[in-house]
C-alpha cells in the first residue's frame, strides 16, 4: 500500500518513480492527470433527474523528442499539448530546468 503523499511532496519525493509508474500518464512539465467528470447525456433537460454516472477524463498526452540548443542534446518526454505550449512560450531550457528534468 502506497502512503498518501501531498502534491507539493511529490516533486522531491522518493516515491515519483514509484508513482509514475502505477499511476496513470502525468505530464512531466504541468503535472496535468487524470479527473473524474460527468458523462454527457443526450436528453440535456432530463440531466437533473437521470444522471449519467461518471467517467474518467484523461489529458491529452504525446511523447516529445525535444532539442536543447543550450546543452546541445536531445530530451525525450512525455508531455501534454498544454506543456508544450509552454515550452513554446518560454524556451526548452528554461521550461525543462524549471521542472527538474534536465
Amino acid at each position: 500500500m502506497i502512503p498518501y503523499v501531498n502534491h507539493l511532496e511529490i516533486e522531491n519525493s522518493k516515491y515519483v518513480e514509484l508513482l509514475k509508474s502505477i499511476m496513470s500518464k502525468i505530464c512531466q512539465i504541468t503535472q496535468k492527470g487524470t479527473h473524474v467528470a460527468g458523462k454527457y447525456s443526450n436528453r440535456v433537460r432530463a440531466t437533473q433527474f437521470n444522471p449519467t454516472g461518471k467517467t474518467r477524463k484523461k489529458p491529452n498526452i504525446q511523447k516529445k523528442r525535444i532539442f536543447i540548443p543550450e546543452l546541445n542534446k536531445t530530451v525525450t518526454v512525455e508531455i501534454s499539448t498544454k506543456g508544450l505550449k509552454t515550452i513554446q512560450k518560454n524556451g526548452a531550457y528554461k521550461t525543462l530546468k524549471a521542472a527538474g528534468l534536465i
